[in-house]
């Protein structure tokens, strides 16, 4: 036994927790790039149905644009708030940089908000109403709508298991030392859970 655990066998115990500290470590970095990307693909299903809102926005206002009486401030409010959302540049990265994520959130719900106003405003056109090219249009808002409720659900369920593996111990100690931080949730105004409400 002494002889065992002479120079050699210190050595090969040293080696073996090394060996051992390694993999824990490596297999650690593999569950924090899974999560990561978990996130990353519940970012693009976001992204993804926040796209389709917006290429759903011209024809609809272009429907809307055809009752001659239609109140204009409502329809620029919309087209501004469209071409605004779509000028942002959004990729992966955003989810690091808490100012630009914010910054997604916030032109995002401007458009809900110009949406839910031209909602409610379409209620005083029975011709709009009555319009099959306009309830087509609205259905599919109301339904991208949804999905976008439950892409941001998907995305903050992602990001909370993320964040959870790199502050409990002892990933807390691996994520410090590759530099992991936690993502931001997406934290969406009041009442931008909801699709817009139209009743006929």
């Amino acid at each position: 036994m002494k002889r065992w655990l002479g120079c050699g066998g210190v050595a090969a115990i040293v080696v073996l927790m090394f060996l051992g500290a390694l993999l824990w470590g490596v297999s650690v970095y593999n569950q924090f790039t899974r999560k990561e990307v978990q996130v990353d693909s519940a970012w693009s299903e976001v992204e993804n149905n926040y796209q389709r809102r917006s290429d759903l926005v011209p024809n609809l206002v272009a429907t809307v644009k055809g009752a001659a009486d239609f109140e204009r401030g409502t329809l620029e409010a919309v087209i501004a708030a469209r071409a605004k959302a779509t000028q942002m540049v959004v990729s992966p990265e955003v989810l690091n940089d808490p100012q630009k994520f914010k910054q997604f959130q916030q032109v995002q719900g401007e458009l809900s908000s110009a949406l839910s106003r031209l909602m409610a405003v379409v209620e005083n056109y029975p011709q709009l109403k009555a319009n099959q090219n306009y309830l087509d249009l609205q259905n599919q808002l109301e339904g991208t709508e949804n999905r976008i409720a439950v892409a941001r659900k998907r995305f903050n369920d992602a990001v909370a298991d993320y964040n959870t593996a790199i502050k409990v111990f002892p990933g807390v100690v691996v994520a410090r030392a590759l530099g992991k931080g936690a993502k931001p949730f997406f934290e969406a105004e009041a009442g931008a859970e909801k699709a817009p409400k139209v009743q006929f």
